[in-house]
């Protein structure tokens, strides 16, 4: 049994604080942490911010939404704010990731558009299942992205195991001080490749760092050798 790692996107009228989004488009949610407590509801920890919407005008939005209840702030930074909250409404999928087929999120973002959720299901049959009770219940489950474990660390940054490798030698010989204390030579030393290759690696994993860790859209693809 090998676990699965998939990028999957759903409409934000199908999820959780659709209302909210609705009313105020400006907001951006991204899950801290999730907790499923049964079949009813969930825990979510999540960060929100705004370019446009006061504190205030979260709270309102986040009141009149029939999907969340038993909201508490937990860190206020002016334009971005931590709530713990539970999801009570339209989170069929949800219970079905984190209950039914024993799922971990990984990460998660969602605006008025979509949610993104990087999910790891225990084997890729958790995943069929999960797919087909969406289809069953005219639930949208837009796969993005599908990879094992086994092939490669890549986990919650898209990272594949020599992409990984190579930026932790990078960081651990001072690469990244200012001023350097090795250059990509003296990595493609180490390494026993070459100078090309070190930059190609330190170029694609930054690419899946920023892409996975900071957006969170459609994760990388690249199969690296």
């Amino acid at each position: 049994m090998t676990a699965t790692v998939v990028e999957v996107e759903i409409p934000s009228d199908e999820f959780a604080l659709s209302q909210s989004l609705s009313t105020r488009a400006d907001l951006t949610f991204e899950i801290e942490r999730v907790v499923a407590h049964d079949d009813d509801q969930v825990m979510p920890f999540v960060w929100v911010s705004s370019e446009e919407s006061s504190r205030d005008e979260l709270e309102s939005a986040l009141d009149e939404d029939p999907s969340v209840k038993d909201i508490e702030l937990l860190t206020d930074l002016e334009d971005e704010w931590l709530y713990r909250m539970e999801w009570v409404d339209q989170i069929d999928t949800l219970i079905q990731i984190l209950v039914k087929e024993d799922g971990t999120i990984l990460a998660a973002m969602g605006d008025d558009h979509s949610w993104n959720l990087r999910i790891v299901f225990p084997e890729r049959e958790a995943l069929s299942r999960t797919y087909e009770y969406c289809e069953s219940k005219g639930l949208t489950l837009d796969i993005l992205n599908i990879y094992k474990l086994e092939e490669g660390r890549k986990g919650r940054f898209g990272l594949t195991e020599h992409q990984q490798d190579t930026l932790t030698l990078a960081y651990e010989r001072g690469y990244y001080h200012v001023p350097r204390d090795v250059t990509a030579d003296d990595l493609a030393d180490e390494l026993e490749i070459s100078h090309q290759a070190v930059s190609e690696r330190l170029r694609r994993a930054h690419g899946s760092l920023v892409e996975n860790a900071i957006i969170l859209g459609e994760g990388a693809n690249t199969d690296e050798k």
